[in-house]
């Protein structure tokens, strides 16, 4: 009689948790040297960002060759985060999570995030303008939580004896990693990292990054492993969706998209048909519902002015009540009009009644969570611009952790917009109601 092996309970694989004392330090370059020289020895990695974020997870998809995920206490909420890691953990011989912001800001912050899971701390510095001081930087970033700081990579290295001084600045802290000063960085724009997808040379450039990351090999051999817990099962989500197609807008102008929330739509039964409005490409025919994501519609209003069959798709499908959900940049290209940058006013699809303003000011940013008949549905904003309109908001989102009025909620017809983008694992049943005939 042959006895079957117990199921494994855990599983033991290095996480880095790669955290600054602020933005602008370069987590995101670092993560993305360090994902790309690992993949490149031969290492399995598996990537995610703390927090709300769409922009800098492209870039660390490209350099890591797998989807990147969010880690968020309050937004994902720690049981599905606990999910991602045990599938993670399970295909992966290393886990990097690039932090937010800095190591403390945040509520919750990328810290509590290390102190939930266990996860060591690796501080990226910005020495370009330090030397000893960098010691007394990263020993008040692990002491004031405090954390377990694993080591530090210090960023934009003048020389071997510069790297040195902050080496022995470190006392017990290794100096796990130096990266040069780079002679170019990834351009950037007003939401962020221009998108992957639109720099010509992008592998190129991690290539070199992952070559300029002078890395200590022997550091790397002592850092431990973390004990990830495999749950069980998540109970399955109810596939209130079975059977309906969903048309989701997919190409530069509507990017901003977690995967999580095409898994969550596929889980709830939906079959997903991406189109692309800045191809003038209609809503594909036999769809049931349309979901128009974030993104830079501001950066391609010309083209999307003269996109003929896609204004009047939308129009018609809005017109015969298909369920149509717009986020952020989604919602401002149905708007009326919009004035980009330059201040230069476009046509839109006109199903939104309303303009919509670039402005320079940060007009939203912050997490947020909407209140609706199945619970809260969480997510976050971050946007530039301002909508103009007569509507009465049907709702508004809460702020977190103020609890403040957040973005507003429109309702036209079967159309539901906001500047509001969803996480739609946090409330799978909420994002059923949005994409069924019953939500107008």
């Amino acid at each position: 009689m042959v006895t079957a092996a117990p199921m494994a309970k855990h599983v033991d694989v290095r996480v880095l948790l790669v955290a600054a004392v602020s933005s602008g330090q370069g987590k995101t370059t670092v993560t993305a040297a360090l994902a790309r020289k690992l993949v490149q020895q031969g290492q399995r990695v598996r990537v995610f960002k703390c927090g709300p974020d769409f922009i800098d997870p492209m870039l660390l998809e490209r350099a890591s060759g797998a989807p990147v995920h969010s880690l968020d206490l309050w937004m994902v909420g720690a049981e599905h985060c606990r999910h991602q890691l045990a599938r993670a953990a399970r295909e992966a011989d290393v886990i990097l999570i690039e932090g937010v912001m800095g190591l403390y800001d945040g509520t919750p912050s990328s810290a509590e995030l290390a102190r939930a899971f266990g996860f060591p701390v690796m501080a990226v510095i910005d020495a370009s303008a330090m030397a000893q001081t960098a010691g007394a930087l990263v020993l008040g970033l692990r002491d004031y939580g405090p954390v377990e700081m694993a080591g530090v990579i210090a960023n934009r290295v003048a020389s071997p004896g510069h790297a040195a001084m902050v080496a022995a600045s470190l006392r017990e802290i290794p100096l796990f990693a130096t990266l040069a000063r780079q002679s170019r960085s990834m351009p950037e724009r007003h939401l962020g990292l221009v998108l992957p997808g639109e720099v010509l040379d992008i592998d190129a450039m991690l290539d070199e990054l992952a070559e300029q990351l002078a890395f200590d090999a022997a550091a790397w051999s002592r850092l431990r492993t973390t004990r990830i817990e495999l749950p069980p099962e998540a109970p399955a989500i109810v596939p209130a969706l079975r059977g309906k197609r969903i048309a989701v807008a997919r190409d530069a102008a509507f990017a901003f998209l977690y995967p999580a929330n095409l898994d969550t739509l596929r889980a709830l039964g939906a079959t997903l048909h991406y189109f692309s409005p800045l191809a003038d490409e209609p809503v594909p025919a036999d769809a049931d519902a349309v979901y128009l994501p974030g993104g830079y519609p501001e950066l391609h209003a010309p083209t999307l002015a003269l996109a003929e069959r896609w204004r009047a798709s939308i129009r018609a499908a809005h017109a015969a009540g298909l369920p149509i959900v717009a986020e952020c940049g989604g919602m401002m290209a149905l708007a009326d009009s919009l004035s980009d940058q330059q201040g230069e006013q476009w046509t839109m699809a006109g199903v939104l009644p309303g303009r919509v303003l670039m402005q320079a000011r940060l007009a939203g940013l912050g997490s947020q969570g909407l209140a609706t008949p199945q619970g809260a549905l969480r997510g976050h904003t971050f946007h530039y611009s301002r909508l103009e309109t007569e509507l009465a908001a049907a709702a508004h989102t809460v702020k977190h952790p103020s609890g403040a009025a957040g973005e507003a909620l429109y309702r036209v017809g079967s159309l539901s917009a906001s500047y509001f983008h969803a996480y739609f694992p946090s409330n799978p049943a909420a994002v059923a109601a949005l994409f069924l005939p019953a939500a107008a």
